[in-house]
C-alpha cells in the first residue's frame, strides 16, 4: 500500500487484490481509495480491460483513476480473464464469459465495505465496448456509463468490416490480440503459478483474425454484443465520447438517436485517446466532465449537465493535409437534440461536368463513365484508426483522386458547414461478381490541394443489410446507397466539394479477387449532404475546463526505438509496399522502458508490411510482427508473434507463428496454416 496526496482526498493505492468469481477463477484488480472510505462509503468507478493493469496501462491508469479517487470515488481497474495478472483464458473479444465476469465484478465492488452500492463503468475502446454490453445486461449496481472510442455495432462499425468490405485492420488488430493473450502474468504478484498460467495462455492462443474472417456476413456472431440490435436493453445513463480522427465516431450519433435512457454525446478532433490526452488538440478537461456525469448519476447531484445540449462536437475548419499537427483548427458547436431537426439535406447530382446542385430528377439525362482503379488506390488514406502518432492521418488526396472518378462543385460563394453522415447514391454496372465501391468526400482548396472530409464503402456482393450474399450479375445495372462516416466540417468560400469514386482502397480494404471495371451513370447518381445552419447559441456554450489528471510516476525510456512509415514503389515489378514500424530498435528488438515503482522493464515493438501490384489484386499480402519483452532482475519473458495473410480467388491463407522464451530458453513454439473460404470478400 502507498499513500499519495492528490487534489482533494488523500488516496490509498492497493497495487493488487483478487476478485474471486463463482467459477473459482480469480481476476486481478488495482484499487484507488479515497481516505474518506475509512469513515463512509462512496460510489465506485470500474474500468475493465485486457491490457495489463500492472504494466500495460499503468501510467494512464494512475492519472485517471487517481483523479477520480482524489475527488471521492473508489476507482477499480480490473484485468479481463486471461489477461494481465488475471487467471483463466481470454477466448475472444467480449465473450459471454467476459461479460458475465463483468457482472460479478460489479456485484463484488458494490458489496465492498468502502462502496455505497453505486457503480459506474468507464472505458476506451475495449472498455467502452464492454461497458455498453454489460449495461445491456442491467446489473442492478451499474448506475451510469462513460463509453469512449467504442461502437454499438460489432459488424458494421468495428475493426473487421466496413460497408461489408474486409478491413485490413482485421488482420492488424487480430495480430495484436494474438500477441497480447500470450503475455505472462507478473511472478511478483501471482507467485509460482505464473509459469503454469503463462503456458496455459500460450497453448490457447490463436490467430484471432482467422476466426473473424469466418464471419463475413452480419450473422449471430456479430449481432451478439451489438447493442444496436436492441437499444432498449440499456436503461442506465450513457455518455458517449469519440474523436473525428478515431475509427469509432459514428457510434456516438447512433447511440444518441437510438437510446431511450438519459444520454449525452461528445466528439472532439481527437484520435483513439482519452480526451484529456487529446491528440490532435485541443485536449479538454475530460476527467472533470466525467466527474459531472458521475456526480449526477452516482451521487444524485444536480450538476447542470442535463440542461446542456445533447450533442456537442468540434466543427473542424478547412485545413490543408499536414504531416502531423498537434492542434486542430475549429470551434465547439452543439445540437439540443439528435437527430437534429435543424439539419437540412442539400442535394447534388454527379454529372460529367462536375457536382451540380439539385436532385437527379431535376436533370435526369445520364452519361456512362468508365473506371478501373489501380490496386494501390488508397495510398493517401492514412490509418483506419489513428492513435495520435505522426504519419497516421490522411494525406493530400490528389494521388488517389487521379485514380478515381471525380466530381467537383463550382467554388462556393458562401460558407457551408456539414454535420452528420453524407449519403451517395450511385447508378452503376460492374464487370465482376465480386466488387466493392469506395466513395470519398473531399474539400478542394484554392490551390488544388484535396483534403478528405469523409469516406464510405459498400460491398456489392452483399444484400443491403449484409445478412446474405447477393453477387451482382456482370453488366446488370445496380442502384447502390453508400453512407459515409459522420463528419463535422466547415467549407470556406472559394473551396470546392469533391466526390471521388474508386473500386479499390488499399491497404485499408482487402482487394476484390479480380480487377473490377466500373461504369457509373452520371446524371442519375447523387450526393445528399447534411448541412448545418449557424446556431447563435454556440457562441455562449460553456467552455470545457483545461485538461487535468492526477500525478503519475513516469515511465523511463532506457532504449528508445523509432517510428518508420514508408511507402515504396518498385518500378520494375510495380509492387507498392506500405511499411510501418513502431518502437523497434535498429536490430529489430523492441525498445525498452523501465517502470521504477515495480522495478519492471518492458518493451513492445510492431512491424507491419502490406504489398500489392497495381495490376494484380491476388498479389496482396500483409505481414505483421509483434515482439515483446518483460524483465525484472534475472527473470525475463519474451514473445514473438508473426502473422502473414495472402489470398487466391477462392480462399484466404493465414500463416502464423508464436514463440515464447524464458531467458534464453525457448519454452513454446507453434505454427498455424489456416485456410478460410472467400465469401464475398
Amino acid at each position: 500500500m502507498r499513500e499519495q496526496r492528490a487534489d482533494g482526498y488523500t488516496v490509498k493505492q492497493v497495487e493488487h487484490c483478487w476478485i474471486c468469481l463463482s467459477s473459482g477463477v480469480r481476476l486481478a484488480a488495482r484499487l484507488w481509495l479515497p481516505e474518506c472510505t475509512l469513515e463512509k462509503q462512496v460510489p465506485a468507478i470500474l474500468e475493465y480491460i485486457p491490457y495489463g493493469k500492472r504494466e500495460g496501462t499503468r501510467e494512464r491508469d494512475e492519472k485517471m483513476h487517481g483523479y477520480f479517487a482524489a475527488h471521492g470515488y473508489a476507482a477499480v481497474r480490473v484485468d479481463v480473464r486471461g489477461s494481465g495478472d488475471s487467471e483463466g483464458i481470454l477466448s475472444d473479444e467480449y465473450a459471454e464469459q467476459e461479460l458475465a465476469d463483468g457482472e460479478e465484478v460489479i456485484d463484488w465492488i458494490a458489496a465492498q465495505p468502502w462502496c455505497d452500492g453505486a457503480v459506474g463503468m468507464i472505458g476506451k475502446s475495449w472498455g467502452g465496448f464492454n461497458a455498453l454490453q454489460i449495461a445491456a445486461r442491467r446489473p442492478p449496481a451499474l448506475r451510469a456509463v462513460v463509453s469512449v472510442c467504442a461502437s454499438d455495432d460489432r459488424y458494421a462499425d468495428d475493426a473487421h468490416f466496413m460497408g461489408g468490405c474486409l478491413l485490413a485492420e482485421n488482420f492488424i488488430w487480430g495480430a495484436m490480440l494474438f500477441g497480447l493473450v500470450a503475455q505472462p502474468p507478473d511472478p511478483q504478484l501471482v507467485g509460482e503459478a505464473w509459469r503454469q498460467m503463462w503456458q496455459q495462455r500460450l497453448e490457447h492462443a490463436e490467430p484471432f483474425a482467422a476466426r473473424w474472417l469466418e464471419h463475413p456476413l452480419r450473422d449471430s456472431y456479430w449481432r451478439r454484443g451489438s447493442v444496436c440490435e436492441d437499444f432498449a436493453r440499456i436503461t442506465c445513463p450513457v455518455y458517449a465520447v469519440g474523436g473525428w480522427a478515431d475509427g469509432y465516431s459514428n457510434a456516438v450519433p447512433r447511440l444518441l438517436a437510438g437510446l431511450h435512457a438519459p444520454r449525452r454525446g461528445l466528439i472532439g478532433p481527437w484520435a483513439h485517446v482519452y480526451p484529456h490526452e487529446g491528440i490532435p488538440g485541443p485536449a479538454i478537461g475530460f476527467l472533470q466532465e466525467a466527474l459531472r456525469w458521475w456526480d449526477e448519476w452516482l451521487r444524485g447531484r444536480d450538476t447542470g449537465i442535463l440542461k446542456e445540449p445533447v450533442y456537442r462536437v468540434w466543427m473542424q475548419d478547412s485545413r490543408a493535409p499536414e504531416r502531423f499537427g498537434d492542434e486542430s483548427s475549429g470551434r465547439w458547436v452543439a445540437e439540443p437534440s439528435w437527430p437534429s431537426p435543424r439539419i437540412r439535406t442539400r442535394y447534388y447530382t454527379l454529372r460529367r461536368r462536375g457536382l451540380v446542385p439539385g436532385a437527379t430528377e431535376d436533370a435526369p439525362d445520364e452519361e456512362p463513365l468508365d473506371l478501373i482503379s489501380p490496386q494501390s488506390t488508397g495510398i493517401t488514406a492514412g490509418s483506419w484508426c489513428a492513435f495520435g502518432i505522426e504519419g497516421e492521418f490522411p494525406l493530400d488526396q490528389r494521388l488517389d483522386d487521379g485514380r478515381s472518378l471525380v466530381f467537383d462543385s463550382e467554388p462556393l460563394t458562401e460558407p457551408l458547414e456539414t454535420l452528420g453522415a453524407a449519403c451517395v447514391r450511385l447508378q452503376l454496372v460492374v464487370d465482376q461478381p465480386s466488387a466493392f465501391v469506395c466513395v470519398r468526400l473531399c474539400d478542394v482548396h484554392r490551390d488544388g490541394t484535396s483534403s478528405r472530409v469523409s469516406y464510405g464503402l459498400r460491398n456489392l456482393t452483399h444484400n443491403p443489410d449484409h445478412s446474405a450474399l447477393e453477387p451482382p450479375l456482370p453488366g446488370r445495372r445496380l442502384e447502390v446507397e453508400i453512407r459515409l462516416n459522420d463528419a463535422a466540417h466547415s467549407f470556406p468560400v472559394g473551396h470546392r466539394l469533391r466526390v471521388a469514386v474508386s473500386t479499390c482502397y488499399w491497404p485499408l480494404v482487402w482487394p476484390s479477387p479480380q480487377t473490377v471495371g466500373l461504369r457509373l451513370f452520371s446524371g442519375t447518381s447523387s450526393l445528399e449532404l447534411p448541412v448545418r445552419p449557424a446556431r447563435p447559441e454556440d457562441a455562449s456554450l460553456p467552455a470545457f475546463s483545461p485538461a487535468a489528471a492526477a500525478s503519475a510516476l513516469g515511465i523511463v525510456e532506457l532504449d528508445p526505438g523509432g517510428m518508420v512509415r514508408r511507402i515504396e514503389r518498385d518500378l520494375a515489378t510495380q509492387q507498392v509496399t506500405h511499411l510501418t514500424t513502431q518502437d523497434l530498435r535498429d536490430d529489430g528488438e523492441p525498445a525498452i522502458s523501465h517502470l521504477p515503482p515495480i522495478d519492471l522493464h518492458v518493451g513492445y515493438g510492431i512491424r507491419e508490411c502490406f504489398t500489392v501490384r497495381d495490376d494484380a489484386p491476388l498479389s496482396a499480402t500483409a505481414e505483421i510482427e509483434h515482439r515483446s519483452i518483460t524483465r525484472r532482475g534475472e527473470w525475463c519473458a519474451r514473445i514473438l508473434a508473426r502473422t502473414r495473410v495472402s489470398a487466391d480467388a477462392d480462399e484466404f491463407r493465414i500463416e502464423a507463428e508464436l514463440s515464447a522464451f524464458e531467458g534464453k530458453q525457448q519454452v513454446f513454439e507453434r505454427d498455424w496454416d489456416i485456410r478460410v473460404p472467400r465469401k464475398g470478400n
